[in-house]
Order: structure tokens, then C-alpha cells, then sequence
């Protein structure tokens, strides 16, 4: 009997007692640290694009794609913050000269926009 498209492809079975089984791996893929955007995307993915979701799992390329939508929201966001800083007219200079001013601001802000981009997973996707 000649070979299956799936072995002309490279393809390999495992027998189980009367069965053939195709022998199917995700290919290994490098590490990579995903943070809170990454981590929220993944479960948009998840939830809302499952053949995305899928495709990227299955080819390997998961971590990568996180990754670095993990860290175009990060940019964004610090893009973001350094504008709200800039609009509210928190400067060098009051840190200088009140810090604890300065970081109560900052925290207040930062956590309101935070707060916002949670309801909004356009802003990671």
C-alpha cells in the first residue's frame, strides 16, 4: 500500500493496538516573558478569537505574538501616562519639590487609566 499524504509530508503514526495514530507535536517554542497586556490578550484571545487563538498555538508562535503585543501596550501606555502628566502639569520640578505630591498624583492617574483600559480590549489587541 503506498504512503499517505501525511507521511509524504513527513508525517509519522504511532500504533495503538489495531489503530494508527498520527504522531502530532506543537513545535517548541522559545520562552518569553508576558506581562499584564500579554496576559490580558491571551485571554481575550481565548475568549473572543478562538481560531486566532489556536493558529498561534499550534504553529508555535504564541509566546512570540504576546510577547510583543505585551509590549506595544506597555509603549502605548507609557505614551499615555507621559501626556496625562503633561495635561495635568506634573512636571520634574514638583517631584523636586514634593515628592509624595508627585507620586500620589502619578498612582491616581495611573491607576484611573488602568481602571479604563480594562473595559476597553481594543487598546491590547
Amino acid at each position: 500500500m503506498g504512503k499517505s499524504l501525511f507521511e509524504e509530508r513527513g508525517g509519522k503514526y504511532e500504533r495503538q493496538g489495531d489503530y494508527l495514530i498520527p504522531s502530532l507535536t506543537v513545535p517548541a517554542e522559545e520562552e518569553q516573558p508576558i506581562g499584564i497586556w500579554g496576559q490580558r490578550h491571551l485571554d481575550y484571545l481565548k475568549h473572543y478569537r478562538k481560531v486566532t487563538y489556536t493558529n498561534l498555538l499550534t504553529s508555535g508562535r504564541l509566546g512570540v505574538y504576546l510577547a510583543d503585543i505585551d509590549r506595544q501596550a506597555q509603549e502605548r501606555f507609557e505614551r499615555l501616562i507621559e501626556g496625562m502628566k503633561q495635561a495635568q502639569g506634573i512636571t520634574e520640578q514638583l517631584k523636586e519639590e514634593n515628592a509624595l505630591e508627585w507620586i500620589g498624583q502619578i498612582k491616581t492617574f495611573g491607576f484611573g487609566l488602568k481602571s479604563k483600559l480594562q473595559k476597553n480590549p481594543s487598546f491590547y489587541s
